[in-house]
């Protein structure tokens, strides 16, 4: 997609345009574009919606025409792979809270406030947006009672006009969606669309097939002394939050894959239904014509014949073995190019070591890095507005003080085989490395915290029993 300086330049150069009629472009070209029909898939087949869904059972009439038949059975089975992948990489990678860490402790208490445990939850929401949809959107904006706040923005509704090729910074953003409204008795909806710059923002209503301005304002205002001063953030208030460099979705990845599987399934149950009634021969009949050989076929399960007198039923062999291995195929291939753990897999066996768990693993484990390097770009983005809030509310600047984003990644362990390696590693590494690493251990810094406490309290216990036994000494002294 052309950036915003591009497409203005180009209209200098050939023909004169309005904004609106830049906006209305853009929004055409979404509207019909593939990249948004694949947003929508994934949402689809993320609530088990299927293509197989969807699927009708059709014959040929007498005129060659596809027409549907409904006497037969018509299983659609749809199977939730998406769904699992794409809960699996969310979970393994934000199902644990993440951490935010600065030297600075006024800076870090500040943080803590914006990244809590609210946030943590939108963030993992976003990632379930990332992977469905090739990217997610949060909005940076000022709630009713003046705080700095952010909601996420549906992907399909995100229209990103980027300065740079890399797409790390906006030079303008297109949001699209529609709105309930009363019209006399009558409820409609009505199409708006907001056009964001570093100007402010335009927001325009469907009109006929073209749009109407209905407002024009600032990112936000702040109180002055002769009433509110409008303001813009120096950055479009958008943050993109990636599922990988390309911004390519999980469904594109799978998706035939799933379809291939579901029809399968949906078929083998369909001939099990089937293939009691058979096809029946029915001989020394006049016989008909090829469309309604085969449409009495596919109908009717009847043939007939002019030949000798007499009835035969045919019955169609399912190969059984050939059938199973082709699912058991596209299973694989659905968790090896969707890059998931197949927990049906006879590989976790009983009890897998550690080293046997990371190889079933190391796919996820690939793709979370793809996500937690897009996430962590996210964050940074996403700290520039917090840190720009605090120095214009003069709560302190902290632009230069560094910040880690750290991801606790959830992998299934051997736990025996932690501890032990955990108990065999005291007085080679730090205690705190250990309890770090220990899988009972949430919070290392509160865990370490509790040790500390209680061997403070057995030293109190010890000293006192010392204490009490000394005195008792000089009790039974004559």
């Amino acid at each position: 997609m052309n950036t915003l300086q591009e497409i203005l330049e180009n209209i200098k150069e050939n023909a004169p345009m309005t904004l609106e009629e830049i906006i209305r472009t853009e929004l055409a070209a979404w509207e019909a574009s593939r990249e948004r029909k694949t947003m929508l898939e994934g949402k689809k087949y993320y609530l088990n919606k299927n293509k197989i869904l969807e699927r009708k059972r059709t014959t040929i009439d007498e005129n060659g025409d596809e027409i549907e038949v409904r006497n037969l059975a018509n299983n659609r089975i749809p199977h939730g792979f998406y769904r699992k992948l794409v809960d699996q990489k969310v979970g393994y990678l934000l199902s644990r809270p993440f951490m935010v860490e600065t030297e600075k402790e006024a800076y870090q208490k500040l943080l803590d406030g914006y990244f809590d445990k609210g946030f943590r939850r939108m963030l993992k929401n976003l990632g379930k947006e990332a992977i469905k949809c090739g990217r997610a959107w949060l909005q940076v904006y000022y709630n009713e009672n003046g705080n700095l706040a952010f909601k996420p923005i549906p992907s399909e509704e995100g229209i990103p006009l980027w300065k740079d090729a890399a797409h790390t910074e906006l030079d303008a953003f297109i949001r699209t969606y529609t709105v309930e409204a009363y019209e006399a008795r009558t409820k409609k909806e009505i199409k708006r669309v907001e056009f964001w710059s570093l100007d402010g923002v335009r927001i325009y209503e469907g009109d006929n097939g073209g749009l109407k301005l209905i407002d024009e304002h600032a990112h936000f205002s702040v109180a002055g002394k002769d009433g509110e001063i409008p303001m813009n953030w120096e950055r479009v208030p958008f943050i993109c939050f990636k599922y990988n460099e390309e911004e390519q979705p999980l469904i594109e990845m799978i998706k035939e894959l799933v379809d291939d599987y579901d029809k399968r399934i949906s078929d083998n149950s369909n001939n099990l239904e089937d293939l009691p009634n058979g096809i029946y021969v029915v001989k020394n009949y006049q016989g008909t014509g090829g469309e309604d050989f085969r449409k009495n076929i596919s109908t009717f399960r009847v043939v007939f014949v002019d030949e000798d007198g007499g009835v035969d039923t045919i019955t169609l062999d399912l190969s059984i073995e050939a059938h199973k291995n082709h699912i058991e195929q596209l299973r694989r291939d659905i968790y090896e190019f969707g890059r998931g753990v197949d927990t049906q897999s006879d590989k976790f066996g009983n009890s897998p070591s550690g080293i046997a768990l990371r190889f079933l693993y190391s796919d996820l484990d690939m793709d979370a890095n793809d996500l937690e390097s897009e996430f962590q770009a996210g964050l940074e983005q996403l700290l520039w507005f917090i840190d720009t809030h605090l120095a214009n509310t003069h709560q302190g600047d902290f632009s230069e003080e560094p910040v880690e984003f750290i991801f606790n990644r959830d992998i299934l362990i051997n736990e025996t085989e932690a501890v032990t390696n955990a108990k065999d590693s005291v007085g080679i590494i730090s205690d705190e490395t250990i309890v770090a690493n220990h899988p009972w251990t949430t919070n290392t810094k509160e865990e370490l915290q509790r040790i500390k406490k209680e061997q403070e309290d057995d030293q109190k216990r010890f000293d006192q029993g010392q204490f009490e036994g000394l005195e008792n000494e000089e009790d039974e002294t004559p």
